[in-house]
């Protein structure tokens, strides 16, 4: 946080003045915005960013009244988690999916859930086909299909309440210790992903590509690169909600 938006933040505790609330969220637009961009291959073919923004900053206006720099945490940190969660409840609130991709969605979750249990291990598109008793090239078009689905629902694990409250905590070493952690946690089950799945991975959600952007940049269809990202998101799902809810933090 900028010395100017700390003392800004700082002095609307104290007066609640609606001009100096106004100039912190002008000083953080980048933010938002900056979340919107991050999160928009689940919305793009149904919404406007604008409307995802606006959003945002109602979401950033919340937590400039909730904030508590006594807890330790940085307000960026705090509202970023807010945006994105305000983001997610948006996106959820349209239902713009169609209720049978979403079961499908959800179905393909507790299958891969199911299976790595079972095997310690991701199970393969065969396993999964098997499992789920649909024939590979169908559960393949269903995985494209159910892109957005599936990278909400994870989305909505990372942001949940639990890992707000266990892992945007403040600045001092027991608290870097954690985010280190969290930081290898989440490595390791990346680098335990076949190349192109870390790849699609990696270019969504480290360089905030479009999957027609990721899809030019591996050569490969659009449809394509939806299909690998449902399977490594369920992955990585599978594989990081045990730590994320704190049951076999290491």
């Amino acid at each position: 946080m900028d010395n100017s938006t700390a003392a800004l933040l700082q002095e609307y505790m104290c007066s609640r003045d609606e001009a100096v609330r106004n100039e912190i969220v002008l000083k953080n637009l980048g933010l938002v915005r900056s979340c919107a961009m991050a999160m928009r291959n689940m919305y793009i073919k149904y919404g406007d960013v604008d409307d995802v923004v606006n959003e945002g900053v109602i979401a950033l206006m919340e937590a400039i009244e909730s904030f508590d720099p006594d807890k330790g945490a940085k307000f960026e940190t705090y509202a970023s988690l807010k945006i994105r969660g305000a983001i997610i409840d948006f996106i959820r609130r349209q239902d713009w999916i169609p209720r049978s991709v979403r079961k499908f969605a959800r179905d393909l979750d507790n299958a891969t859930g199911s299976l790595y249990n079972q095997y310690n291990r991701v199970p393969t598109t065969a396993e999964l086909s098997e499992f789920m008793d649909i024939p590979e090239d169908k559960l393949l078009r269903s995985m494209a299909e159910a892109s957005t689905t599936v990278t909400l629902s994870f989305e909505e694990l990372l942001y949940e309440d639990n890992f707000e409250e266990h892992h945007a905590i403040g600045e001092g070493s027991d608290a870097s210790l954690l985010r280190e952690e969290c930081r290898r946690v989440i490595a390791e089950a990346i680098e335990s992903l076949k190349e192109k799945e870390r790849q699609v991975i990696t270019l969504y959600y480290f360089k905030n590509m479009k999957y027609s952007d990721i899809a030019k940049a591996l050569g490969i269809s659009e449809s394509r690169v939806c299909q690998i990202n449902t399977k490594a998101t369920l992955a990585l799902k599978a594989m990081l909600e045990p730590y994320i809810k704190g049951g076999n933090r290491s």
